[in-house]
């Protein structure tokens, strides 16, 4: 009983419109950003390299490389701070968790381009965002 309560609370802060992305895609994270009063939008774009939890409790880290150092962020997949994810390029993997891309330095951390048209791609973000709810 419990847990059929937890569910109905958590439909109710899930995302309606998510993309379709897998570990290995290249995303620009849309992250609402305050300071003092005033809000504004900071885009970190990367490669996902670990997916995590389900439900509300979603989360999924994207590494980049700025000025010759790697850097990783976790964000929440249903957070309200995220205001979008943009699916960029998706990548070739045989991983669920990509953090062997830490030691690699340079080319060796470009994936190979996963080739996929853009109807195939909005109908799996239709059949997640219909499981989903």
């Amino acid at each position: 009983m419990s847990q059929q309560l937890m569910n109905l609370v958590e439909q109710a802060n899930l995302r309606e419109e998510l993309p379709y992305f897998e570990i290995g895609d290249t995303v620009d994270v849309h992250c609402r950003i305050l300071e003092g009063d005033k809000e504004r939008i900071q885009i970190f774009s990367g490669v996902v390299i670990a997916r995590s939890g389900s439900g509300t409790r979603e989360m999924f880290s994207v590494r980049r490389i700025v000025q010759g150092e790697g850097v990783e962020r976790k964000f929440p997949l249903h957070s309200p701070r995220v205001a979008k994810v943009e699916v960029k390029r998706a990548g070739v993997t045989r991983r669920a968790k990509l953090y062997y891309l830490r030691d690699r330095v340079g080319k060796a951390v470009k994936l190979k381009e996963r080739r996929i048209d853009r109807k195939e791609r909005e109908e799996l973000a239709a059949k997640l965002n219909s499981k989903s709810q």
